[in-house]
């Protein structure tokens, strides 16, 4: 463009002058367009309350109340991404391990280099894995949709439910499992070549303990009727193995109906979906007790304005010479956009169930969760997931209105995971030297047309596609199944519709899960007195017990698969790679991350648009995506389920 366009100026001399040339594209405006794109990229969490309401629940709720909903709940993380940037961006500790990525990547692509004899240049690497990330992704995004998961212990005993649930990569343990689809690997835990080896050995063996440990004691001890129910699975069951009838317990007012609840009886879970709430339990208060133990002092200097200017790092140094953001413009957005919300959830009330209070709470707890979860996310590359805390609360407050659950969730937990997004792209633009006024700009608007095209696209699909998420009724394979969303539907009926007290407390049946939030409390206490009596051995303060006990909880909709593949490739990346061949890793690790990235979302972009839109499909053996149909049967005496062997 700098080579065609004319590069005469008007107006020159005065103060309105311009000129249509722009210059040579430099390394800046690509990472500023990036910044822009990266906030609106990511999913825009409040979509599923539209889902849960309009498909599962079939009630009423406006576009109008759902664009409201949904801006403010992703403007909202600005207010917080403002009051804690001094403690998350400036220290050079806080050093993001995702953002080293795309800094290579923009190296890689903008920076001049010589190829060395016999090897590759960055962009010339980038170019090659490029092509083949962007070829061999129609394989499993198309033509061989069982790369997804090759479980091959399913293969051997094609009869037998034991060994199904054992080794179905999607629907049981995954033991032996593995996954050759780039999506499915990097889809819920981010890139395992962007993972810090200790992070990821942190998650390897909470997924080990968890899934091959806790959960097949809890299932063949039948505790709470395990072996009536599925061994993994997000969907919610009677004491007999049978779906739960949602609809039967909800009156006219869109309320739990307590008769009709004791008449269906009481709600069951699959024993991972048990244990995976525990554990989201022991996640929420390692979080808070090991930024204690182990970055309490820090923050006590930071908030005490200890960093003098002879103890800044570098980069905080340079971009002081930018004008900063001021603080009171995120204090302006974030007075404003509360103000917005409260109105929003009082004057649509009969729509979004949520009072005015229950914002202000919402708003104290993500306030305090964001610096303790930003902590363990810029040094780790894990993001703790402390939905749960905000479910928990409101559920036991304001039992009974689903919808007022997940708003609460929202508000509570995603502004706070979206505040923990700009942070990312404050130190992006930190490492990058973006003038922070551009930048705070770029990401506002970003937001917005995010936020816009977003709740479009959703409606547009949620209208126009025949059986959205409904499982029983979609194809073998279908994209539409909506993994997320059935997991977001459940918790607001565990949470929200009939809350946790009928569930798990004094009136539920899994109350002894509640002990995880002292064994959550208790263990990072337990790594910082072996710590301090054994100072020699630093691998001891690498074991970071919110990761080890998160590990699983995006599980589900996360499956085994997601985990087993994820873990291989990262061992190879951060130990074999990084321990034997630094020098190429160094120069192609994050690179290749990124190539990878890049070429799976451009043809995803081209499958859907040639084919997806089309309903197009193959039906062979390798469109099976799993090949284990017994993994999901239950094995208790006489539970009778439709395609299942009885005991």
């Amino acid at each position: 463009m700098a080579k065609v366009i004319t590069n005469r100026v008007f107006f020159k001399g005065k103060r309105w002058e311009f000129t249509l040339n722009p210059g040579p594209f430099n390394i800046k405006e690509h990472v500023l367009i990036t910044i822009f794109a990266n906030s609106g990229a990511g999913n825009v969490y409040a979509i599923h309350i539209v889902s849960a309401v309009k498909i599962f629940y079939k009630q009423n709720l406006t576009f109008f109340v759902s664009l409201l909903v949904i801006i403010t709940t992703q403007v909202l993380g600005f207010g917080w991404a403002g009051i804690f940037r001094r403690y998350l961006v400036e220290p050079a500790a806080m050093w993001w391990p995702q953002n080293l990525v795309q800094v290579s990547l923009f190296r890689a692509l903008h920076e001049k280099e010589k190829r060395i004899k016999g090897g590759l240049t960055r962009n010339q690497f980038f170019l090659i894995a490029f092509i083949c990330s962007f070829a061999y992704y129609i394989f499993p995004g198309y033509l061989f949709p069982m790369l997804t998961s090759l479980s091959w212990i399913c293969w051997i005993f094609p009869t037998s439910v034991l060994a199904q649930q054992l080794g179905s990569g999607l629907h049981g343990l995954g033991i032996g499992a593995i996954g050759f689809d780039w999506s499915s690997i990097s889809s819920y835990l981010g890139s395992p070549l962007a993972s810090p080896w200790f992070a990821t050995a942190n998650i390897a063996l909470g997924f080990a303990l968890i899934t091959y440990v806790i959960t097949p004691v809890a299932y063949w001890f039948n505790i709470y009727k395990a072996k009536a129910l599925p061994i993994f699975s997000d969907d919610l069951f009677t004491a007999t193995g049978q779906r739960y009838n949602i609809s039967a317990i909800i009156d006219s007012k869109f309320h739990v109906d307590i008769q009709a609840y004791e008449r269906e009886g009481p709600l069951y879970l699959s024993t991972f979906f048990a244990m995976s709430y525990g554990v989201g339990f022991a996640c929420l208060t390692a979080t808070v007790v090991h930024v204690f133990l182990f970055h309490g002092k820090e923050i006590w200097q930071l908030s005490k304005s200890a960093f003098q200017e002879n103890k800044m790092d570098v980069h905080t140094k340079l971009m002081r010479k930018y004008k900063q953001v001021p603080e009171w413009w995120f204090i302006c957005i974030l007075l404003v956009n509360i103000g917005a919300t409260i109105f929003t959830c009082e004057y649509y009330n009969n729509q979004l169930q949520l009072p005015w209070w229950g914002i202000l709470l919402a708003c104290g707890l993500a306030i305090f969760f964001t610096l303790p979860v930003g902590i363990i996310t810029a040094t780790t590359n894990q993001t703790p997931a402390l939905n749960v805390i905000t479910e928990y609360i409101i559920g036991y407050i304001y039992p009974g209105f689903p919808v007022a659950n997940i708003c609460f969730k929202v508000y509570g937990y995603i502004s706070m995971k979206q505040g923990i997004t700009f942070l990312q792209d404050f130190k992006l633009g930190h490492y990058m030297k973006i003038p922070p006024r551009t930048m705070f700009m770029a990401q506002i608007v970003g937001t917005i047309i995010a936020a816009l095209v977003h709740l479009g696209t959703a409606w547009w699909l949620m209208e126009t596609v025949p059986d959205i998420c409904d499982r029983a009724l979609l194809p073998a394979g279908s994209p539409w199944t909506c993994p997320g969303d059935h997991v977001f539907y459940d918790a607001s009926v565990i949470w929200g519709l009939i809350g946790p007290r009928r569930i798990f407390g004094d009136l539920g049946h899994y109350s002894a899960i509640n002990w995880f939030f002292l064994g959550g409390a208790i263990a990072p206490l337990l790594v910082w007195l072996a710590y301090k009596a054994f100072p020699n051995k630093h691998w001891i303060r690498l074991i970071t017990m919110p990761v080890l006990l998160g590990a699983t909880v995006n599980m589900p909709p996360a499956t085994a698969v997601n985990y087993t593949s994820w873990i291989i490739i990262g061992f190879f990346s951060g130990f074999i790679a990084y321990r034997y061949y630094r020098n190429w890793w160094s120069r192609h690790n994050y690179v290749l991350s990124g190539a990878l990235d890049a070429g799976l979302a451009f043809m995803g972009v081209l499958l859907y648009l040639c084919l997806g839109m089309e309903h197009d499909s193959l039906s062979w053996w390798g469109s099976d995506p799993d090949g284990c149909p017994l993994a999901s049967c239950p094995t208790a005496q006489g539970v009778v389920v439709k395609g299942c062997p009885v005991f």
